[in-house]
């Protein structure tokens, strides 16, 4: 699996040396023994875990250069795209932001056992992004399969600082999403830069990265709850 793991990310033009491959790999073994007793997963086999986990994740990499930069993982889930970016790119300054205690005892758990340094912050995105610890701080926002974009920028963008960016890995939808959240993106600070397809090796599937820079701060009434954001997206 180690010399599995070095050679699909080279295929990526991403150089993962052995310790890496072995912190992969135990995040791997967490992922799937911890997911028997809490839903973290459905993908559980070996090379899907890191072709449709890892490598979705790290293929960020192409769009940003993320070296030295502070980054917010918001809604992360069981940890992507954060934690494989920072394994892969340890200069990495990571946050993981969830709402589900549990998932960040998961997440504490494999930092712990793969000597990975992440903070890690148990709360609503649209509560977390009121704080001034948060609001604005972060040169990078990702977020992964968490919402509609004209409602996931709503989350996301008010922890980005000015010329920072914000991520969001989408599938094959992502144009037509691009274009329902122009209104939203807009009234948030922020302007749709480019939208990336991803080529993953050993897939057929359509992965895209919607690329979205700040380029004015975020208005204070933003976020709004997120009951109010589902019945009227901006």
């Amino acid at each position: 699996m180690k010399s599995y793991i070095k050679e699909y990310f080279a295929k990526m033009n991403i150089e993962i040396n052995d310790k890496k491959a072995e912190q992969f790999i135990t995040y791997k073994d967490m992922l799937k023994e911890w997911n028997k007793v809490m839903n973290l997963t459905g993908i559980t086999e070996d090379r899907e875990v890191v072709i449709k986990h890892f490598g979705d994740s790290v293929s960020l990499l192409s769009a940003a250069d993320f070296e030295g930069k502070s980054v917010i993982d918001v809604g992360t889930g069981a940890g992507f795209p954060g934690l494989p970016l920072k394994i892969a790119c340890p200069s990495i300054e990571l946050t993981l932001l969830d709402a589900l205690r549990k998932r960040l005892d998961f997440l504490k758990a494999v930092c712990d056992k793969t000597g990975t340094e992440a903070e890690l912050v148990h709360g609503r995105a649209e509560d977390t992004a009121k704080d001034g610890s948060y609001r604005e701080k972060f040169d990078i926002a990702v977020s992964r399969a968490v919402a509609e974009l004209n409602i996931l920028a709503e989350m996301d963008m008010p922890f980005v600082k000015k010329g920072g960016l914000m991520l969001a890995l989408k599938g094959p939808g992502a144009y037509d999403e691009a274009k329902r959240a122009e209104n939203a993106v807009r009234t948030l600070g922020g302007e749709i830069r480019e939208i990336r397809k991803i080529i993953l090796p050993e897939t057929e599937l359509e992965h895209t990265v919607i690329i979205i820079e700040k380029i004015g701060e975020t208005p204070r009434e933003y976020p709004r709850r997120f009951k109010k954001m589902e019945r009227a997206p901006l």
